[in-house]
């Protein structure tokens, strides 16, 4: 568990705590109103892998996680008694499945296990995917809660039927903390099981496959308040007991509140373990292409606004791969500086990132990734200047076509997150979209976004509108190099955009080779 040193916050005024409640990190962080950063605290995600494809966390570890890191934060800060808020913003399809008691029935499957593609399967035979998308806005995809709620009845049905209530992962924190069940709609539109064009759970979709509704937790606007943390967590955490929980949201929505991505021309950029290209739009979309090429979209936590997603599955996750697998004793630096040396192209050599499954604009979960133009000539540098390469190719792959759905020019586009931080791989990315990026300087968009949702639950915001306008939003513009933006072009348009659909089949006849597929 790490933290930063003690921090001597402002000498008035409440401090709002956010959770961002990630892939690989928790993090606890106690801000100001205006957005600075007084004291944080981090530990690694807990998460088991049983089998290949398999991963899981266990609720109560998780949970002691948080209250240790609170525990941790609440010593850190010089005037805990001020801490007004907490609210978390976690990934967005994993859930807890809990009994009548509020007790777990089961492991928390990860949002990217992938043992539930046979249930994503019944569902497009049962449903349909059309349908699904006329509910739900979304793809159907297997690392959507609903089809993991389905594998529990299917493989664990001993737990399913004790359970009364399935929780998105905030969600759940939030209910340990405060002992009220809810979830917002930014997370309900990462299940399948939300209407998302009238806002309610899909009743008559989840009849149709034997789904009660009452399964899902009552809906709330982001930034509600649910009420004081209990007293047994303020006993445990530090927190003072008049510390009011609100109720927060999906982890990349968070994060483009926090960084103003509230507007249609405006885009987020997020690089995480997995990387998020967020375009808020004024309502969701009705053209099933958008599904059929695996795009998502949801409602944003602002309230006002829905937004259209599409991105890369593994993005943060590839690099780690990459240092694992070829490089386990290399610090990043070292890495990036041998990446430096080789100029654009890496020698030949292209990575396609789909390290899990394929991203869109492709619906294909048996897509893996690859490198190809290999020679003796590669390096450990031009290996892994590939990876940044492709990387930076998969967002402009991804983007353009959802650029196609909307009818709002893209005016911006914001970068945030632990990739953002790689300016090798920014100035890659600015010359292959030859565009500029604006790099974000507040390092923890999701948690500050979900200390925001806090302030509003506890009324230190009068509305989204005058926390933004309270938040400094510091940022450095990349601007693309010319020469590199031509070079890229053409490697985009001869090369890279051909990877998927060459290496397509390859990757399906490989598929019952992979053990467990």
């Amino acid at each position: 568990m790490t933290g930063s040193p003690l921090s001597k916050s402002p000498a008035t005024g409440p401090v709002l705590i956010g959770i961002d409640a990630g892939t690989t990190t928790i993090k606890a962080i106690a801000f100001a109103p205006e957005g600075s950063v007084l004291a944080q605290a981090a530990a690694p995600t807990p998460t088991h892998h049983p089998r290949p494809g398999w991963a899981y966390h266990h609720p109560e570890e998780l949970w002691q996680t948080v209250v240790g890191l609170l525990r941790d934060l609440t010593a850190r800060l010089a005037a805990p008694h001020r801490i007004a808020s907490v609210a978390i913003a976690s990934v967005g399809e994993a859930a807890v499945p809990l009994d009548a008691h509020g007790r777990p029935t089961y492991e928390m499957i990860a949002w990217f296990d992938t043992r539930t593609v046979a249930q994503a399967e019944w569902l497009g035979r049962v449903v349909g995917g059309r349908r699904i998308f006329e509910v739900s806005g979304l793809a159907l995809q297997p690392i959507f809660g609903l089809c993991k709620l389905l594998w529990l009845r299917d493989q664990a049905p001993d737990a399913y039927a004790r359970t009364a209530r399935w929780l998105n992962t905030a969600d759940y924190l939030a209910y340990r903390l405060c002992g009220v069940q809810a979830t917002d709609f930014s997370l309900a539109s990462r299940t399948l099981a939300l209407d998302v064009r009238r806002r309610c759970w899909a009743g008559d979709l989840l009849a149709e496959i034997g789904i009660p509704p009452h399964l899902f937790a009552p809906l709330q606007a982001s930034g509600t308040p649910l009420g004081p943390v209990l007293p047994e967590v303020a006993a445990a955490t530090g927190l003072p007991p008049q510390t009011r929980v609100a109720v927060g949201g999906h982890d990349h929505v968070c994060g483009a509140l926090a960084l103003g991505v509230v507007e249609p021309g405006t885009a987020l950029n997020s690089l995480g373990t997995a990387e998020a290209v967020f375009l808020p739009i004024i309502a969701p979309l009705d053209d099933p292409r958008l599904a059929e090429q695996g795009y998502a979209q949801g409602l944003h936590v602002d309230g006002e606004h829905a937004y259209a997603l599409g991105g890369l599955y593994t993005s943060g996750a590839c690099v780690d791969w990459f240092r694992a697998a070829c490089a386990p004793a290399v610090d990043y630096a070292t890495l990036i500086s041998e990446a430096e040396a080789i100029p654009p192209g890496s020698v030949g050599v292209c990575f396609l990132p789909h390290l899990r499954l394929a991203n869109p604009p492709y619906l294909d979960a048996k897509g893996r990734g690859a490198f190809v133009g290999l020679s003796a000539d590669v390096t450990r540098g031009a290996l892994f200047r590939a990876v940044l390469e492709g990387m930076a190719c998969e967002v402009r792959h991804t983007l353009e076509p959802l650029l196609g759905f909307t009818s709002t020019p893209l005016r911006r586009i914001v970068a945030t997150g632990g990739g953002a931080r790689n300016t090798l791989l920014i100035r890659i990315k600015a010359a292959v979209l030859n565009q500029p990026l604006y790099v974000s300087h507040v390092q923890e968009a999701t948690a500050l976004g979900a200390a925001l949702l806090g302030g509003l639950g506890a009324g230190v915001y009068t509305g989204v509108d005058n926390a933004l306008a309270a938040v400094r939003q510091p940022e450095t513009a990349v601007t693309p190099d010319p020469e590199w933006a031509a070079f890229y072009a053409r490697l985009y348009a001869e090369v890279y955009r051909h990877l998927y659909t060459t290496l397509r089949p390859l990757h399906h006849a490989l598929a019952p080779f992979r053990e467990g597929e």
